[in-house]
């Protein structure tokens, strides 16, 4: 997504009439695989995995703490609404006041401390090229590696997603060869994290540019640990869009994610239902945009009203409680002790909240919801078990 000129943020609004056109397969068959070491979140066979092999497909949303620090029960708020994964924006210092290290540290914390997988950005690279104000992958990397002791350690539970949106419309044949170097560079430096790497075009990748070129970047990472991710906007209005798109992907083998999507936006009206569909029925992740504090004029992609956990706006309560949503589909990680199934009595439900111990005792009213140990719990093989 896109800061504007205000304080407040808004999204890559650009115009993409009659640019998709045909989506062309990925060029030359996807060879030369060998899998990362078994460390953290990873990549295997295409997919992305904890330590333990277990898939860990990505439920949740986007958190904007490089505009709103102060903020700080967010990421608790997101958790609490069944996500398994925050999507959280920092800055590297050249755009917006720089996240410093013992922020990223306090901010893996968090994460922590509500079982979610943290999946941190810089934002400052967004729309390079066409964004005067933009910065380098580069650059970013650079950003990383500054704050890497506040990284080391964290595999199993931080994604870095190098740069978000690097490149606009009219530069974007430069994103394979910055991507691989940007990658490399982190490499070299001893990142064994799973890396994220955003398409250009503001994310969108109209021009196929990720699609056609993902295999060799993939390719030149000597972990093999590396996830694409698009993001979806008024590009992806029709589901024959959003299923080719990911298809490509999962077809050729290939970890693909949705980093960014809304349910409607100023470019065009993106198909939500088909992403969250698509994303379900291939078993890929999905990260909508944002919790809270859009504004110049894209205030309804906000999912709360005023960082308000108890007032969800009408796409918050599409992404979170809808057909193929969060609350349905989101498993916790089993890193936090996921991975427990209906009639256990253990583990957690697919909505992200942990299973009653005592089972329909602790649910008076019969909807399926317990309380114990002070927070909800859904009885297993009830109401809310789905």
């Amino acid at each position: 997504m896109r800061k504007p000129r205000s304080t407040l943020i808004t999204t890559a609004g650009v115009a993409f009439a009659a640019v998709m056109g045909l989506m062309l397969p990925l060029t030359g068959p996807f060879a030369g695989r060998a899998e990362a070491a078994p460390t953290g979140i990873r990549v295997s066979d295409g997919r992305v995995v904890e330590a333990n092999g277990n898939d860990f497909v990505m439920r949740g949303v986007n958190h904007a703490h490089a505009w709103y620090p102060d903020r700080t029960g967010s990421i608790a708020d997101i958790a609490a609404k069944g996500a398994n994964t925050v999507r959280v924006v920092l800055s590297s210092g050249d755009r917006w006041t720089r996240t410093t290290a013992s922020e990223v540290s306090a901010l893996v914390g968090q994460c922590k401390a509500n079982k979610v997988i943290c999946v941190l950005e810089v934002h400052d690279t967004t729309g390079y090229g066409e964004d005067g104000a933009a910065t380098t992958l580069d650059r970013a990397a650079d950003y990383w590696i500054s704050v890497q002791d506040a990284l080391r350690g964290q595999e199993d539970y931080v994604v870095v997603n190098i740069g978000n949106e690097p490149f606009g419309n009219n530069n974007h044949g430069e994103w394979t060869n910055a991507t691989k170097n940007a990658i490399g560079k982190l490499r070299g430096a001893g990142f064994a994290h799973a890396l994220m790497v955003d398409a250009p075009n503001w994310g969108q990748d109209w021009s196929g540019t990720m699609r056609d070129n993902a295999a060799s970047v993939f390719a030149s990472d000597p972990d093999r640990n590396t996830v694409f991710s698009v993001h979806m906007y008024g590009v992806y209005d029709t589901a024959t869009e959003v299923r080719d798109y990911l298809n490509h992907f999962v077809g050729n083998g290939l970890p693909v994610v949705v980093g960014e999507f809304g349910d409607r936006h100023s470019d065009g009206n993106p198909d939500e239902d088909a992403i969250m569909a698509t994303a379900q029925s291939l078993g890929i992740g999905y990260l909508g945009w944002s919790w809270s504090g859009n504004g110049g004029g894209v205030e309804y992609l906000d999912m709360v009203n005023g960082f308000d956990a108890n007032s969800l706006t009408a796409w918050g309560d599409r992404i979170f409680n809808g057909r193929d949503g969060i609350a349905a589909t989101s498993k916790t990680a089993t890193v936090y002790g996921g991975g427990g199934g209906p009639g256990t009595g253990t583990g957690t439900a697919p909505n992200g909240y942990p299973y009653c111990v005592d089972g329909g005792s602790s649910d008076p009213d019969g909807d399926g919801w317990g309380w114990e140990n002070s927070r909800s719990c859904v009885v297993p093989d009830g109401p809310a078990d789905g």
